[in-house]
């Protein structure tokens, strides 16, 4: 019966267009950023949908709502599925919260068929994944893999120094039960590509077999202050110009890697910021992702050479810090193999895929065997307000996670 079972796609696409006008753009898009009074909203919606599927709803001490539908042998390690609720500034209606109303959907469906899994069923909507307010992204997914401690995770402060645990206290979304250390079955996580691969090859499914890794590094340059008028172009030490060319290299990099080699440049700051000032001082971001980590180690190594070389040339200071790092993820792959399983049962097209960007099934994965699902979205766009995907691909995708997490939450003949 699981191969046959599909979900109703305009109730699935009506909970989007609902959800979507809590934090609603004039551009069509939302500002639903985490921990906010709209935040809390969307939660308070996620949960009374929940509620009203016959799941019980607990929340853990970093606010991710878990909700549950119980199995026939409830003692048994659940099967999961969701992704997050909050949003980037003036973001899509669809990143994120997709695999959250997703997930709602095949609880709506099991109910509706009448169908009872072994294990239990849960949805989650996790905490802070955009890390638009709270720096890091995926926060409360990390604290629950163990990847970041509990303290470390509340103790995260926004651009006004309010901390992730105040604002979970401020919306009422500190819950009192542990963050992680509980089994988990399986794992699948539904998601727009939020990139045009799918689009441009006319695929119905991603099966995304893992993700890029990333390095963030933190890059200054230090120069000389002058006038822009008197000083001449061989007197100057112009910390912008040395940062020019370095953009310039980070580029090429990206470039030379091939189809999964990203290199960006995507936040700058010149000082003293003046219009008539040679800048004396540039700090800006290098950010690289790859699915290898022998390209990441080597794009940095480049980068590194790069900057030393650049900045000679130019005589200023220089220092390259990295920030930030996470290794390459490959996916479990009995939970791959259930996916494209399900894909091609249902008749869709399919094709294996990377994951350019972080997700919280990324950390998940650390503790339980994990998949993602990608559906296209036009032209590849995301965290953007004009971010849209069609309402039969929003269909397919949620058949395919029912139909992937219905075959593994009736195997039994494993450890719980």
């Amino acid at each position: 019966m699981s191969g046959l079972a599909r979900v109703n796609g305009d109730r699935l696409w009506q909970s989007l267009m609902d959800m979507a006008q809590i934090g609603a753009t004039p551009a069509g898009g939302v500002t639903r950023l985490a921990l906010t009074e709209l935040d809390r909203q969307g939660r308070d919606l996620f949960v009374g949908w929940a509620e009203e599927a016959g799941c019980s709803v607990r929340v853990d001490a970093m606010g991710n709502i878990f909700a549950r539908r119980a199995g026939v042998q409830d003692h048994l390690a659940p099967v999961v599925t969701g992704s997050h609720g909050d949003s980037q500034p003036a973001g899509g209606k669809f990143d994120g919260i997709y695999g959250v109303l997703a997930g709602i959907e095949v609880l709506r469906t099991l109910n509706d068929l009448d169908i009872r899994t072994q294990r239990p069923i849960e949805v989650i909507n996790w905490t802070n994944e955009e890390g638009s307010r709270f720096a890091p992204a995926m926060i409360a997914s990390g604290v629950f893999a163990g990847i970041y401690d509990l303290e470390y995770g509340l103790s995260r402060t926004d651009a006004k120094g309010v901390t992730i645990g105040q604002a979970l206290q401020d919306i009422g979304y500190a819950g009192s039960h542990p963050v992680g250390g509980q089994a988990i079955h399986a794992a699948f996580e539904l998601h727009i590509e939020q990139g045009p691969i799918l689009e441009a090859a006319g695929i119905d499914i991603g099966v995304v077999t893992g993700a890029q890794g990333q390095r963030w590094f933190e890059i200054e340059l230090s120069g000389r202050s002058a006038h822009a008028g008197t000083t001449p172009m061989d007197h100057r030490l112009d910390a912008g110009l040395g940062m020019a060319r370095i953009m310039e290299q980070v580029h090429s990099m990206g470039l030379e890697q091939g189809e999964h080699g990203r290199a960006t440049v995507g936040w700058v700051n010149l000082y003293p910021n003046s219009r008539n000032v040679v800048p004396g001082r540039a700090v800006f971001s290098v950010e690289f992702r790859h699915p290898d980590e022998s390209a990441l180690e080597a794009m940095e190594a480049q980068l590194r050479i790069d900057v030393q070389a650049i900045a000679e040339a130019t005589c200023l200071g220089q220092e390259v810090r990295r920030i930030f790092q996470y290794a390459p993820i490959a996916f479990d792959a009995d939970c791959i193999n259930k996916v494209a399983a399900a894909a091609e049962t249902l008749g869709y097209t399919q094709k294996p895929i990377i994951s350019g960007a972080g997700h919280d099934a990324c950390y998940l994965s650390k503790v339980a065997p994990t998949a993602m699902i990608f559906v296209p979205c036009v032209e590849g766009l995301s965290h953007n307000e004009a971010e849209h995907i069609h309402p039969e691909w929003c269909e397919a995708g949620a058949n395919v996670l029912l139909n992937a997490m219905l075959s593994k939450a009736d195997e039994i003949n494993t450890v719980p």
